[in-house]
């Protein structure tokens, strides 16, 4: 093939392999039961008056499945913290002993995995529209090569295996992510 060709499936290839790596990291904040300290990855707190992520400002560990400890760097940081837990919006009641702050996670209600698992399906989904739109730059890309016909199409074939191939492996993250979340 044509080395621009080859260069338009390849750099369509690593987009779409952003997608999925994006599509990953969101999932990753949508808790499925088990207290994990990604749970806390989109909390901020006010750090001497910047938004910092809380993993910046203090330790987060899991002592058990259903526990988070987060030991602030700097004592003075334990009501920031809270408020940042509680601005952040994750359904957490955070309390502090002094040291640090914990948060009991609680069980996930049935209505409260649906809404999880509708959550994860529009995450898929985002990263579906993600690797379609890939698709369509990619074959704008191509017809504005000076190719022959036959290339065009062959490389207009690949971007759509390329695709189906993406879409697939969204539809099995977004299973396996599912199965995670429902399971009691």
């Amino acid at each position: 093939m044509d080395d621009e060709l080859d260069f338009i499936i390849d750099s369509t290839k690593e987009a779409m392999d952003k997608a999925i790596v994006h599509l990953e990291k969101q999932l990753l904040n949508i808790r499925a039961g088990k207290a994990t300290p990604a749970m806390l990855g989109s909390v901020r707190v006010d750090y001497y008056g910047s938004q910092t992520p809380l993993n910046q400002v203090a330790n987060v560990n899991t002592p058990d499945a259903r526990t988070l400890t987060i030991q602030p760097f700097e004592k003075s940081m334990i009501t920031a913290i809270e408020k940042g837990i509680m601005q952040a919006n994750l359904g957490f009641n955070p309390m502090n002993n002094g040291d640090s702050v914990i948060i009991n996670v609680p069980p996930l209600t049935e209505e409260r995995r649906r809404e999880l698992a509708k959550q994860a399906k529009a995450e898929a989904e985002d990263a579906k529209v993600g690797v379609r739109n890939d698709r369509k730059n990619a074959n704008q890309d191509i017809k504005k090569l000076d190719i022959s016909e036959d290339l065009q199409k062959s490389g207009e074939t690949e971007i759509q295996k390329l695709t189906d191939a993406y879409i697939e492996k969204i539809d099995k993250i977004l299973v396996i992510k599912e199965k995670e979340i429902m399971t009691v």
